[in-house]
């Protein structure tokens, strides 16, 4: 089906975008979509400029607009471009809401860019959060007044939530929806929870501009980023416009246009499944995909797909390019087999077999590997079982724990591991006066904190200490010595908040160092860029950027960098390059690893869109890979943990 308003809005590139009604413009680097965006916008202000004239911009707030915000601070500072003509209008913000409080987005917006940029404050424009209730109707048609007055919003700048809302407009907001108070979703609010420290802090209401006015604006950007975001995409993007996801009222729309990142992208029909739509490039990643696709949707094992099931489920093309089916299968199913090995870190002299000399296998035995965890606990929870066996099997394992996570800490856990120490000291006669200290700054801190606010230095000190105590009694759990366990606490992540700072230099140089101590002949870091908070995705960039700066140093021609994923969700079954198969042992030592981090047990403060504890995610998800190699017909395991071998870039990055 060709998308609405195709001559209006032209599809940028792709011939297979066919299914997509509104059009996309995916890139490799979400730092390259921002920049996209920011260009247009600084265009469009220059513009106006020239003409006398102002522009009018909608703004948007959370991580995904972050780096447009930075992008046109920086054009503001190095290239000149003036804001003195810009006017704005801000899509939402929370009821009751100061706009002091760290979760504002009246901070967030001064914080993020306008603190940054030589706009007339008078010309900002941010829902009040802080009226009373009965003066909210009369407000939200002023705010719309002032909006036309204004001449109407050139470029509105939106993100998408799991509901598929814009703007705080939740599933059911109707099409001509003006600026109102709003209840929100149970799922927005769980997925707000991270930056109010607890689900019941976070609003029940806010203040929104309407779809209505939204579709008002001369041009839309929607940006989204990270494959948590592309499942909600493709529905918006391919499915008929519906209340249930507000998104999709864009599809009517002249000019509205999606700009992603490759993860996000991924469940479009293009990318997902590209040869439904016409012939497609057959390399050997492209086979392995649209085999696996097959076989999942015919419920059949590889071997045994025929050339009739290739026929009826359009893969003819991929039957004339490479032959008969049975060679296609043999070829699809000798690799993911070849991907499976209870030996991660390669093997022995004694344990090869004659002519086994396989990526893996190199001749170093044993290796020095080098686990790059973003927050204390995502090495067990992500690559617990292989971590075990690379332990068991004799390798000199580090784990390298790139942030404090003190901010994922209940003030609960901290009062009673301060009241712990306070009574060691005094058992011990330790210091008397530090412990009245410790105990007064507790009492009078924690017993009076509101809800949001920042931890003081000593409580976060408190939370980080607990972390990295539970930290070490995993790493114990799973055969690594603490003597290699590496706490970087990395300063971009130590803000007391879960709006972090930008990666820096210190940050970038602290791996760095690192790498060059230990000289790993194996690094893993976390590929995933599903992290609501951002963690990972800023991590990952660190250890990416450090090993791009090493990568012409002697040892790293013997260094192999792997990926895994946290505990978002896996990676595809053709996506996956090392397949590490879990005993029942294994899982359950796994598990036992997991619950050494007690302050995330059955309730964590940052548990995600997923209410599960971690170790069942984690279960899950190893058990249903598992289940999935065995239904593609390989032999049956009780787990999996799937990795990807890094071959350089920063696709996917901020």
């Amino acid at each position: 089906m060709n998308r609405l308003n195709h001559d209006a809005n032209p599809e940028p590139s792709d011939p297979l975008a066919e299914r997509e009604r509104i059009v996309c413009r995916v890139f490799e680097q979400a730092r390259d979509a921002s920049i996209h965006v920011a260009r247009q916008i600084a265009e469009l202000i220059r513009q106006r400029e020239e003409a006398g004239q102002a522009c009018v911009l909608g703004l948007a707030t959370g991580s995904t607009p972050v780096s447009i915000y930075s992008e046109l601070a920086r054009l503001h500072r190095e290239e000149n471009l003036s804001f003195s003509n810009v006017v704005t209008f801000n899509l939402d913000e929370y009821y009751h809401m100061h706009p002091d409080a760290l979760q504002s987005y009246v901070r967030f917006m001064w914080e993020h860019l306008f603190d940054h940029v030589d706009i007339d404050p008078d010309n900002i424009h941010i829902p009040d959060g802080t009226l009373e209730e009965d003066r909210i109707d009369t407000y939200c048609q002023e705010y719309e007044q002032t909006i036309r007055a204004a001449g109407g919003i050139d470029i509105q700048i939106l993100g998408i939530g799991r509901t598929g809302h814009i703007g705080f407009n939740e599933p059911g907001s109707s099409r001509d929806s003006r600026t109102r108070l709003i209840t929100l979703d149970r799922v927005t609010r769980r997925d707000a929870a991270s930056d109010f420290f607890d689900e019941q802090n976070v609003p029940r209401r806010a203040i929104t501009m309407g779809v209505g006015t939204i579709l008002e604006a001369r041009q839309l950007f929607l940006m989204a980023f990270g494959e948590g975001k592309a499942p909600i995409l493709a529905k918006a993007v391919e499915q008929p416009v519906s209340p249930h996801v507000t998104a999709s009222f864009l599809q009517e729309h002249p000019h509205a246009e999606m700009v992603l990142d490759a993860a996000a992208a991924e469940q479009l029909t293009r990318y997902r499944c590209p040869w439904v739509l016409g012939a497609v490039p057959w390399e050997e990643k492209k086979i392995r995909q649209a085999v696996i696709w097959l076989a999942q949707k015919l419920q059949k094992p590889i071997l045994k797909l025929t050339e009739e099931d290739y026929n009826e489920d359009s893969l003819q093309d991929l039957l004339a390019t490479r032959g008969a089916a049975h060679e296609i299968n043999l070829q699809v199913f000798r690799h993911l087999q070849s991907t499976v090995t209870g030996w991660p870190g390669g093997k022995p002299e004694h344990a090869r077999l004659p002519g086994d000399r396989s990526q893996r296998h190199e001749d170093i035995f044993p290796k020095r590997i080098l686990v790059f965890s973003p927050h204390p606990d995502d090495d067990v929870i992500s690559m617990g079982g292989t971590l075990i066996r690379l332990a068991d099997q004799g390798h000199e394992v580090h784990v390298a724990y790139q942030t404090s996570g003190n901010i994922a800490v209940f003030d609960d856990d901290a009062v009673r591991y301060a009241e712990f120490a306070a009574a060691f000291n005094r058992t011990f006669n330790i210091d008397d006066s530090r412990t009245t200290e410790l105990e007064s700054h507790i009492d009078s801190f924690l017993r009076h904190k509101q809800p949001g606010q920042v931890d003081s230095d000593m409580v976060q000190s408190i939370k980080g200490m607990i972390r990295r105590g539970e930290a070490r009694a995993a790493t114990r759990a799973s055969g690594i010595l603490t003597q290699r366990l590496h706490f970087l606490d990395m300063p971009f992540y130590e803000t007391g908040r879960v709006r972090k700072k930008p990666l820096g230099e210190e940050d970038i140089q602290l791996t760095v160092d690192l790498l060059e101590t230990i000289r790993p002949h194996q690094i893993y870091a976390a590929g995933d860029l599903s992290d609501p908070h951002g963690t990972h995705r800023t991590c990952l960039s660190a250890v990416l950027q450090a090993v791009n700066r090493l990568r012409d140093s002697s040892w790293y021609a013997q260094c192999v960098v792997w990926l895994y994923r946290g505990a978002w969700q896996e990676w595809g079954p053709h996506q996956i390059e090392m397949a590490v198969p879990l005993s029942p042992l294994e899982l359950k030592r796994k598990r036992t690893a997991i619950f050494k981090h007690e302050s995330q047990k059955d309730r964590a403060v940052f548990p995600g869109a997923d209410s599960r504890e971690f170790w069942q995610r984690a279960e899950e998800r190893n058990q249903t890979t598992a289940r999935l190699y065995d239904a593609l017909g390989l032999a049956e395991y009780e787990g999996i943990e799937g990795f990807v071998r890094w071959q350089g870039g920063l696709e996917g990055l901020q």
